[in-house]
């Protein structure tokens, strides 16, 4: 069962990463660089909108090699 799930999370593994560690981190850069957001959009869905993009493109990178 466990080799099952891992082995369909796998491949989606970078974006994963984008979600659960790269979207609070640019959030947290964000707040303390004081940045105004356009929209007035918070930090938090800045990080979710461009970890994952950041994380897709990895795994986009990754699987034409």
């Amino acid at each position: 069962m466990m080799h099952k799930v891992l082995t369909t999370l796998g491949p989606w593994g970078p974006v994963i990463f984008g979600f659960g560690f790269l979207a609070p981190l640019i959030a947290q850069i964000i707040e303390q660089a004081d940045v105004t957001l356009p929209l007035g959009l918070s930090p938090l869905v800045v990080g979710l909108i461009v970890g994952p993009l950041l994380g897709l493109s990895a795994k986009l990178r990754i699987s034409h090699k």
